[in-house]
């Protein structure tokens, strides 16, 4: 498992730069020097995506808590990260864009991202109960 961490440390930290350089040029192409929600995809993707699976790295070394509900665990995780994330894209493309949303469709784009963020969360704190269980069996 602490090459699985390791790896998907990379690859969310490769997506990171990507949306980086994404936010900068396409605000930059498209003239656009207002707030936008594309500038936290950078740092969601790298705390979130990056930070967090070298953190379970260290973490699995020294308390060897991976099992099954995990790996499940992990992957409801992040297909969360991901639904932010496409909620965080939607409302940036049409903040830059300028779009006029309907409040149904303004309310969709933020109930996107909170599904994504309640994933993320449940899967959040099953984790650190798995890792508590893991650090206890350790003393």
């Amino acid at each position: 498992m602490v090459k699985r961490y390791a790896n998907l440390a990379l690859v969310y930290g490769i997506t990171a730069m990507v949306f980086g350089v994404f936010y900068r040029e396409f605000t930059k192409f498209s003239d656009f020097t207002g707030r936008t929600n594309l500038s936290v995809m950078h740092t969601h993707y790298f705390m979130m995506g990056m930070f967090f699976f070298l953190v379970l790295m260290l973490l699995e070394k020294s308390f060897c808590f991976s099992d099954k509900g995990v790996g499940r665990s992990l992957i409801i995780y992040q297909l969360g990260l991901n639904i932010t994330g496409a909620g965080f894209l939607m409302r940036g493309l049409t903040q830059v864009w300028g779009t006029e949303l309907s409040k149904g469709l303004d309310a969709s784009i933020s109930g996107v991202s909170g599904i994504g963020h309640i994933l993320m969360g449940v899967c959040l704190v099953l984790l650190l109960l798995k890792i508590k269980k893991g650090a206890g069996a350790e003393e």
